[in-house]
């Protein structure tokens, strides 16, 4: 899935800042001592987000801990006495960003108002990649009259944000919500546009966020519309019906994620489904154990995390503000643990 506008924006301008190579990994044991905050957090929330998804782990110890998590144990007690924290840096300073999933209006069938389709994934692409660009099916007639189309949006703007998310929700004119989820895209590399407004002296790039996007784009529609071509990526959809709308999206490991509790990480350091302790630095700073149930194009590194922050528009705005420093500490399966020590204990 592709996560988070501002997370992609961070990267790129990252990486154009220097290319210089970091240092080698490097993973140390931490004290639950040395948590900040851990003796205050809700452990009970955290181990019923973890088993939302410790049953998809494969390896044995994680099975084994996902077999005594469901027997419902005190939560703390069960995270010190199971788990070690680990400490994985590459060199490249903690940033977390947030991310969220949006609530868009639309319809079953096209009309004045609802003009701009949700596509699924045509047959093709899936065969032919990279297929066309953005522009040649905004632009071109290669997707009219197929059945393609899951529902009709009113905002294009929208419409191009909520493929960046890679799901979201629409809701109906007579109240009902239909779920949708990342089903494929064209094959071309994703480009920011945040980046590129940056890159045109628009603005600076502390100023950009989505919303700072979506403003300039209504602002100036003909350079808005190029502004978003910009973006040769294009994503395609599929229906979700088996998530009831008052669960969170589904995230890489095939579930719901939870607001709060969900972080997208970079499963090259974090395995899927491991519980992560989280000291967010910033205006609101947050300390808190979540668990790592989702991935995203931006997210790279072992120090890097986007943060699930919920459904609709307050969510969205929540998630567009955060670009914090702190740290993240994995927490691993005792023996795993200690064999992933970068120098051994004395």
């Amino acid at each position: 899935m592709i996560r988070g506008l501002w997370a992609a924006v961070v990267f790129w301008l990252s990486c154009a800042g220097s290319l210089a190579a970091f240092d080698e990994t490097t993973h140390k044991i931490v004290e639950f001592d040395d948590l900040d905050g851990w003796e205050e957090d809700n452990h009970a929330r955290a181990l019923d987000v973890f088993l939302n998804t410790c049953p998809d782990m494969k390896d044995p110890d994680w099975q084994a801990l996902c077999a005594l998590a469901q027997q419902k144990p005190d939560p703390k007690p069960f995270f010190e006495l199971f788990f070690r924290p680990v400490m994985i840096e590459n060199g490249k300073s903690a940033l977390f960003t947030g991310y969220f999933e949006p609530e868009l209006n639309g319809a079953l069938q096209p009309s004045e108002r609802y003009r701009y389709p949700v596509y699924r994934v045509p047959p093709e692409s899936r065969v032919m990649s990279p297929w066309l660009t953005r522009r040649e099916i905004e632009s071109g007639d290669v997707m009219h009259g197929r059945g393609l189309e899951i529902v009709w949006v009113d905002d294009p703007v929208e419409l191009f944000f909520l493929q960046i998310q890679g799901s979201g929700r629409v809701r109906l004119p007579d109240g009902r919500v239909i779920r949708v989820g990342y089903g494929g895209k064209n094959g071309h590399n994703y480009r920011s546009v945040g980046a590129e407004l940056v890159r045109r002296g628009v603005y600076k790039a502390h100023q950009v966020s989505a919303e700072v996007i979506k403003n300039w784009v209504r602002r100036n529609p003909v350079k808005g519309r190029e502004l978003l071509f910009h973006n040769p990526s294009y994503v395609f959809f599929r229906r979700i019906d088996s998530v009831p709308a008052g669960e969170g999206p589904l995230g890489a490991m095939n579930r719901s994620v939870t607001a709060g509790r969900t972080i997208a990480v970079d499963p090259e350091y974090v395995p899927l489904g491991a519980p992560v302790w989280i000291e967010k630095a910033g205006k609101d700073p947050i300390h808190r154990l979540m668990v790592a149930q989702d991935t995203g194009s931006a997210i790279k590194g072992p120090q890097r995390a986007d943060i699930f922050f919920g459904t609709g528009d307050a969510a969205g705005r929540a998630a567009g503000k955060l670009r914090d420093p702190g740290r993240m500490v994995v927490l691993m399966p005792i023996q795993r643990a200690f064999a992933m020590l970068t120098e051994p204990l004395p």
